[in-house]
């Protein structure tokens, strides 16, 4: 006997399909529910939430389904589930040629540091907000990374901007390859205060691993932060040459992390806060923000099946089935964050009738 669900299922799977759709960077290819592997299976809790975030900034066609979204906020996952195959259409997403290759899923975090919001003792890696010169930089590139280290005339031209200090360069480096991070300020009168620094700019150059360059060099064997570090302290008088291979800088805003804000992550670039495991990182000009994503991915390091949001981007992730999942903060997301890199499938939800 069919339940409920089950026939919504089928009727669902039983419209018509839309014509495909060419996405800039994508090509979105009209399926059937059936063949999302593991729909239906989904705790959709957090990531209802998620996308409620992204309903504070929608873009159309997103604001009537954001609406309707909102009158099911207590309902339970079989009616929920059958509001989205009722009202939504899946695409996988591929190649802009139509090719069904694997894709590559990584992994973020926030980072968790102490820091000091003076310089002393070990505390003279310099964090910074975006100098006023930057802007008159016209959108052309900055001073790179070496010359903001060791010229004191680029120095002087961020008297005032540093916002903390960090006791290890690559603890820097890190901070700025994530975009945001959580910091145990030492203020001048003991106290301790906790912030958040995110992206706020950067210097105009292109982003490049030092990860690589080491592996590229057969100085290391595997690119990890553990074996980053390890090169690092058996070289400690080639550190500066190691960080000025990557050119780029990143500037950030500081913001007061109140206990409510702890909970969240930092907002990404469609300006809403992040929630663990429900929102990725995609190339814009293939996947717009605010568009739920259903992911699938097996790996050495994770199974997932699951609904996304798209909440963010980033330098590194482009591609049209490339996404970057945000796992959390501090220590317990570092080890998901670093080993996640494995095959990747995609398929965007999308308001039917709408394209």
């Amino acid at each position: 006997m069919l339940t409920p669900l089950d026939a919504i299922w089928q009727a669902a799977d039983a419209l018509p399909l839309p014509p495909p759709v060419r996405r800039g960077a994508a090509l979105w290819q009209p399926v059937r529910w059936s063949e999302l592997p593991g729909w239906g299976r989904d705790t959709l809790h957090e990531a209802w939430n998620a996308w409620l975030r992204s309903c504070e900034r929608p873009a159309p066609p997103w604001g009537p389904i954001c609406a309707e979204m909102r009158r099911l906020t207590l309902g339970d996952e079989a009616e929920r589930h059958a509001w989205i195959m009722q009202r939504l259409q899946p695409y996988r997403v591929l190649a802009p040629d139509g090719a069904n290759r694997p894709g590559l899923l990584t992994g973020y975090y926030e980072p968790e540091l102490l820091a000091s919001r003076v310089a002393h003792g070990p505390y003279r890696v310099p964090l910074y907000a975006p100098p006023a010169a930057l802007a008159s930089a016209a959108g052309q590139p900055w001073y790179t990374r070496q010359q903001i280290d060791s010229d004191p005339q680029v120095q002087q031209l961020l008297q005032g901007q540093v916002l903390a200090w960090l006791a290890d360069p690559l603890d820097a480096l890190l901070l700025q390859i994530q975009g945001s991070g959580r910091l145990r300020i030492l203020e001048p009168d003991g106290r301790i205060s906790l912030v958040r620094l995110a992206f706020a700019a950067h210097n105009g150059h292109p982003y490049q691993s030092v990860g690589r360059w080491l592996l590229e060099r057969r100085e290391i064997r595997e690119g990890t932060w553990e074996a980053i570090r390890a090169w690092a302290a058996a070289n400690p008088q080639r550190l500066d040459e190691l960080l000025w291979v990557n050119p780029r800088v990143v500037f950030f805003r500081e913001e007061p992390l109140t206990m409510l804000d702890a909970q969240f992550g930092p907002r990404g670039a469609q300006g809403v806060a992040l929630t663990p495991g429900r929102s990725v990182a995609v190339d814009r000009d293939a996947i717009p923000y605010g568009t739920p994503l259903w992911l699938a991915s097996s790996g050495p390091v994770a199974r997932l099946q699951r609904l996304v949001l798209a909440q963010d981007t980033g330098s590194a992730i482009v591609g049209a089935v490339r996404a970057d999942l945000f796992v959390g903060w501090g220590d317990a997301a570092y080890p998901l964050a670093a080993g996640l890199k494995q095959p990747l499938q995609l398929w965007a939800l999308w308001p039917r009738a709408q394209r």
